[in-house]
């Protein structure tokens, strides 16, 4: 019995490891790893990340960019071989006709496509190339197809009611009238009060901003009632314009003084009077950012010291009755004609530049 016993037990011993060997199931196996998303072996380009090249989505190729909006360029995402889950980022890059560098900057990956606005400064109607590639941790995936475009011109334009006049390129959009000097970069030079820029708008504008930025001004200038910027209906005498719009820094009485009027169809409009009209002092060297905002009944006169947002020295307004609907309306970059001459038109050595009428808020690119 004791024999049949052991040997019984040898059995139930070698039974018992067969089936634990047998009850072990495979291991499963791993997710793909970031890891694996970087090949050994390179692309026909040359880059080792494993990924397909993103597909160019606007600009169009060969688009030619209206307007003066922002560039923006946006592709479809890329996808990634034996990998999942990877956060990937994407190089954009921008060159001129000759080939140049002008950007080359990386973003995080969007949704489904990727977007970079272009920061650069474009030289008008000139044409320019770009592509994209996605990037892991520093590894390059393929670039994409070159697409081209053609960006927006900076010569300024006229499109119904809105205008926009850089007046930093030696040239203007508007009709000269008087003595001016061209400063490149800079803007242009009403050199006397009789000097002034004319601009008649396609349609008239009943709600918007008329803004601009000015240097060379001092606090005590030439002349009396002179004028930054104003608008009027027609070409006559400003002074008796039925939608006159006056934006004066006045030579004496006292030097400094800033006084406004802006009239509107019910006649009346709205305007400074008595120790409304203050003193603000200037400094020729530096550059003052003016706007003339009138929008919903509210007429509002704006003065930022060092450009745009800088330091504001003036914000002052009024509620007025009526509507502004002037035809043809007419801007003007210093006084228009007046009765009186000179002495109450345009502020005289002034340097005006990126002058901006529209219904649309001011725009960045105009700022500097």
């Amino acid at each position: 019995m004791r024999r049949v016993v052991k040997f019984g037990a040898a059995v139930l011993c070698t039974l018992a490891v067969s089936v634990a060997a047998c009850s072990k199931k495979p291991a499963a196996p791993a997710s793909p790893s970031a890891s694996e998303a970087v090949s050994a072996e390179a692309n026909a380009d040359g880059s080792t990340l494993k990924a397909t090249a993103p597909t160019p989505q606007s600009p169009a190729n060969g688009a030619k960019i209206e307007g003066f909006e922002a560039v923006v360029l946006t592709i479809a995402n890329s996808t990634v071989s034996y990998a999942s889950g990877i956060a990937l980022q994407y190089r954009f890059e921008l060159t001129n006709a000759a080939g140049g560098v002008v950007e080359s900057v990386l973003v995080n990956g969007g949704s489904g496509t990727t977007s970079r606005t272009i920061a650069a400064d474009l030289e008008g109607d000139a044409t320019y190339q770009w592509r994209a590639r996605p990037e892991y941790q520093g590894t390059p995936g393929p670039w994409s197809a070159r697409f081209s475009f053609i960006a927006p011109q900076t010569t300024g334009y006229i499109r119904g009611p809105e205008l926009y006049d850089p007046l930093t390129n030696g040239t203007t959009i508007g009709t000269i009238v008087g003595p001016v000097t061209f400063i490149p970069g800079v803007g242009v030079r009403l050199e006397t009060g009789d000097s002034r820029i004319v601009y008649e708008l396609g349609a008239p504008l009943e709600d918007g901003e008329l803004s601009a930025l000015v240097t060379g001004v001092t606090t005590n200038t030439e002349g009396g009632k002179t004028k930054i910027f104003g608008m009027a209906q027609g070409y006559g005498d400003q002074t008796v314009n039925p939608y006159r719009l006056t934006v004066e820094k006045r030579g004496d009485g006292p030097p400094g003084a800033i006084a406004w009027r802006f009239l509107t169809s019910d006649g009346d409009g709205v305007d400074t009077v008595g120790a409304e009209r203050v003193v603000r002092e200037f400094d020729a060297s530096k550059t003052y950012f003016w706007e003339a905002d009138w929008r919903d009944g509210f007429f509002n006169l704006r003065i930022d010291e060092g450009g745009v947002g800088v330091r504001n020295i003036y914000n002052f307004g009024k509620r007025y009755g009526g509507f502004y609907r002037p035809q043809p309306h007419v801007v003007y970059l210093g006084g228009g004609p007046a009765r009186s001459g000179p002495n109450s038109q345009t502020v005289p050595g002034m340097i005006i530049r990126q002058v901006w009428v529209s219904q649309r808020p001011r725009p960045t690119f105009a700022n500097k």
